[in-house]
């Protein structure tokens, strides 16, 4: 079945994750939903030039503001996910339903809050059938739409937690691989996943320099199926090339020996590969992306290109 989730107050909640939060949707394994997303908090609203959506208008005066700034569509409960599951998300479409969008510089935030000291919050314009920023200086810059934010529910003993810091259960990755055509797996803590997506970003590179991508409203397609009793520690993801486990941590050398021992039993599990197979593998094909360095747990992506592994059986 194909199904619709509207960015209604009562399909949205603002910057949480929470075993507790009351499912907007129930889908069966194999299903696939659209899911209409907002992004901006009041404060990032342009005064003039760019039409606010109604529909985030109403999501400021109407939705409980939470410990982090994003909006998230959702949660879906998935029929028959218990803990020790994981969720397959194939994701198929991206999509602008803005014409801006913006980047913030935070004082005292990002990679290198000393070299970028001042508040600055810009405006920008979208072409959505060029796929192009049209920067203020005259510049353009390439669009290349995904969502930062992606998530199930933490274990309920977390409680609620914000929406800023990735942890095992995805969240804030900001990892710009997870476009159409990539398939990301989640772990289940809760009966039903309770997976929640916001965060729409149209442009971003590695790391998120100042805190922020090019943020923007967008509409995503997925499909989600379970797969059962073959959790994960962490966040994966897969595309036709290539294989990405996320390490995250509070330190780039945990978050990369995570992401590293993610991948490899990946590599052992689906591969049937030996550890020291598995080493050799990844001592001499693996790569790695730096997806979030700019909040408290950093993303880690080990990835390993699929040419590497040809002639293996899964």
């Amino acid at each position: 079945m194909h199904h619709e989730l509207e960015a209604t107050p009562e399909n949205v909640h603002w910057g949480v994750f929470d075993a507790k939060l009351t499912p907007a949707l129930r889908i069966a394994p194999g299903d696939t939903v659209t899911f209409h997303c907002l992004s901006g908090e009041p404060e990032d609203m342009p005064e003039k030039g760019f039409a606010i959506p109604p529909a985030l208008a109403e999501a400021h005066r109407k939705v409980r503001r939470g410990p982090g700034p994003h909006f998230m569509t959702g949660p879906v409960f998935v029929e028959g996910a218990e803990p020790g599951d994981a969720l397959e998300i194939r994701i198929l479409s991206a999509e602008l339903a803005c014409d801006w969008g913006w980047n913030v510089i935070l004082p005292d935030h990002g990679t290198l809050p000393e070299d970028f000291p001042k508040l600055r919050r810009l405006h920008i314009g979208l072409d959505r059938e060029r796929m192009l920023a049209r920067l203020p200086w005259g510049g353009t810059l390439k669009l290349n739409p995904f969502f930062g934010v992606m998530g199930v529910a933490p274990p309920a003993e977390w409680g609620a937690i914000t929406s800023v810091i990735p942890r095992a259960h995805g969240g804030n990755l900001d990892n710009k691989e997870l476009v159409p055509g990539t398939t990301l797996y989640l772990p289940v803590f809760v009966e039903g996943g309770l997976l929640s997506l916001g965060d729409g970003h149209a442009a971003q590179g590695d790391g998120e320099l100042t805190g922020d991508a090019l943020e923007t409203s967008m509409d995503v397609e997925f499909t989600v199926d379970l797969i059962r009793g073959q959790s994960t520690s962490g966040p994966r993801a897969e595309n036709d090339e290539y294989l990405m486990a996320m390490g995250v941590a509070n330190s780039l050398p945990d978050a990369l020996r995570q992401a590293t021992t993610q991948l490899a039993r990946w590599l052992e599990r689906d591969y049937h590969l030996t550890p020291n197979e598995s080493a050799i593998v990844l001592g001499t094909a693996m790569r790695y992306d730096i997806a979030e360095i700019v909040d408290p747990q950093v993303n880690v992506v080990a990835k390993i290109g699929k040419a590497a592994l040809a002639g293996l059986t899964k």
